[in-house]
């Protein structure tokens, strides 16, 4: 078993970067991107009619030092495949750079100065300045010059791969760093979620197989059928309206996470806070995900007690309760174990939709702010975890059906 779990270790790791590039490709060559809008954004700033603009469109002036700055920051005129590797972390990308006019000292962060100039061989090279203590090693010039000056920039290996997606361009922030901020929101309303989904969904996929074809059995399918055909966000937002204070009843709060005094409240009272707020998100985000997991496990205990084994336990006169829950249960619940690795994501992300209809500030609004905003930093981001969770969860998911089912031996 143990070589069987490091071959899905060592195949997860092409399919972890062919999922980066299938994305990485469709966001590099999708309309209306990072630098596109950050160009608009330039144009508008300077808002001035020329003769002609640096990209010849719209009239719009823009100098060649801003527009070589952002072209150089998002690296346009780099191949695609070398932009990928500088996103990945692999090939290292140029950052601290500055534009220096040669012969002219130029701060370069942290109060050390440095000057360009002509070395012993007559080539350009970069200086300290009034002894400065500056590593030269780690500087560079650019070859490229405007007007009398170069730029001067530090190499440094940083993506992906070290958990550096950039900065956002909505937040003006790093990106690591938002997700962080909220990453302990959507895991609260996540694991709330999916431990309440399955204990219910067990509980009552056991009680309608016993129950086959009783009026609890039918009564509870349509109530369940019911619930899965409503969407999650469509479901928040009525509860928001019949509960939340809209139109009707104000029972629980009409959003949020937490209360304006939270950090006010003792822990008990914080514990409360939370898990008030989060009974209409749950609810939402529960109900949607009964009907499969419920119908399926339904199914699994009725064919389960239909085996020969079962009826073998019978006829030595065991009992009922024995029978069930000792010998038929543990081969039910293997098609569960098997949705686990699926719905791990989802201690993460939750349901996005959710979080936006209830102004939860986590990961899954992020992503959604993202997306309208075509923040690429953060919807790659996002992505990418959800890609590690989707491999580490069907990884788990054969761990578990290898511990609940000895007939199953991996090889």
């Amino acid at each position: 078993m143990l070589q069987y779990f490091i071959r899905r270790l060592l195949l997860a790791i092409p399919t972890f970067l062919g999922c980066t590039i299938v994305v990485f490709f469709i966001v590099q060559y999708a309309p209306g991107g990072a630098y596109e809008q950050q160009l608009n954004a330039l144009k508008k700033g300077n808002g001035a009619e020329g003769a002609g603009s640096a990209l010849g469109t719209e009239g719009m002036a823009i100098p060649p030092s801003q527009l070589e700055a952002l072209q150089r920051y998002h690296q346009v005129n780099e191949p695609i495949w070398k932009r990928y590797l500088i996103w990945l972390g692999t090939w290292p990308r140029p950052v601290d750079d500055y534009q220096a006019a040669i012969g002219e000292p130029r701060n370069v962060g942290e109060g050390h100065r440095v000057i360009v100039k002509k070395d012993a061989t007559g080539q350009l090279a970069v200086f300290e300045y009034e002894n400065q203590s500056v590593r030269l090693d780690e500087w560079h010039i650019d070859p490229s010059k405007t007007a009398n000056s170069v730029w001067v920039y530090r190499l440094e290996r940083s993506g992906l791969l070290t958990f550096d997606f950039g900065r956002s361009f909505q937040y003006r922030k790093p990106v690591t760093e938002l997700i962080m901020d909220r990453i302990h929101v959507s895991m609260q309303f996540g694991l709330i979620g999916f431990i309440l989904s399955y204990i219910i969904c067990f509980y009552l996929g056991v009680q309608k197989a016993l129950r086959h074809g009783s009026t609890f059995d039918v009564i509870s399918s349509s109530a369940v059928f019911v619930g899965y055909s409503i969407p999650g966000w469509a479901l928040g937002a009525l509860l928001l309206v019949l509960l939340g204070g809209g139109s009707f009843l104000q029972i629980f709060p009409t959003g949020g996470f937490q209360s304006n005094d939270y950090d006010q409240l003792s822990l008990i009272e914080k514990i409360g806070d939370r898990l008030w707020y989060f009974v209409l998100p749950t609810i939402a985000y529960t109900i949607s995900g009964f009907a499969t997991l419920t119908m399926l496990m339904k199914n699994s205990l009725l064919d389960t007690l239909g085996q020969d084994f079962i009826r073998t336990a019978y006829a030595k006169g065991l009992r009922e309760s024995r029978v069930i829950w000792m010998h038929g249960m543990r081969n039910s619940i293997i098609p569960l174990m098997a949705t686990i690795g699926s719905v791990i994501s989802v201690l993460l992300a939750s349901n996005y939709l959710i979080e936006v209809a209830f102004n939860i500030d986590g990961i899954g609004k992020l992503s959604f702010e993202a997306i309208v905003y075509r923040d690429s930093n953060v919807f790659f981001a996002f992505t990418v975890i959800n890609v590690i969770l989707t491999l580490v969860g069907s990884i788990i998911s054969d761990f578990m059906l290898a511990l609940v089912d000895p007939r199953i031996r991996f090889r």
